[in-house]
């Protein structure tokens, strides 16, 4: 499985309620989610964001409330995975359990800009920067967390069963 995209960088402690603001959790709909994503930290993002594009980050990202909300927002948004240097590990285990591709990896979040090209192998954990030439060693997904990815949720992937 590979993504690739143009990045949409932010710096430390991204919380919930910036990826997704409290005002609009009376909706459950994640195309009306999405349609507010990031918009607290980056207005533009919702019309600028295509499908397959890559958010990086620094460290924390995700922090705050434990919301699946902000997860779902993102990939609905059409993100295809998020970099980070580490992550909120509840927004960590509300990724993989809808599916979002994340990757721990503090050389690639600091050395990666906004707008950049980037292409992640989620067999072999590496990302690499096209628009630089640079290539940094991800952490590599385990296959069952690559299963429930490809099934695009843990839910999909036990009904698959």
């Amino acid at each position: 499985m590979k993504a690739e995209g143009s990045v949409f960088k932010y710096g430390d402690n991204v919380d919930t309620d910036v990826i997704i603001p409290a005002r609009y959790l009376n909706s459950s709909d994640p195309k009306e989610l999405a349609l507010h994503c990031m918009e607290d930290i980056d207005k533009d993002f919702i019309k600028n964001v295509k499908k397959g594009d890559i958010i990086v980050a620094n460290k924390n990202f995700g922090c705050g409330s434990s919301r699946e909300h902000a997860p779902i927002a993102i990939k609905v948004a059409g993100v295809s995975c998020v970099i980070a240097e580490t992550f909120a590990r509840i927004f960590y285990r509300n990724a993989i359990n809808i599916g979002l591709p994340i990757i721990e990896c503090p050389e690639a979040a600091k050395a990666i800009a906004n707008g950049d090209t980037v292409c992640v192998d989620f067999d072999s954990g590496v990302i690499t920067d096209k628009t630089t030439g640079k290539s940094f060693q991800g952490q590599a997904f385990p296959e069952f967390m690559q299963k429930i990815i490809k099934a695009e949720g843990l839910v999909n992937y036990i009904n698959e069963k």
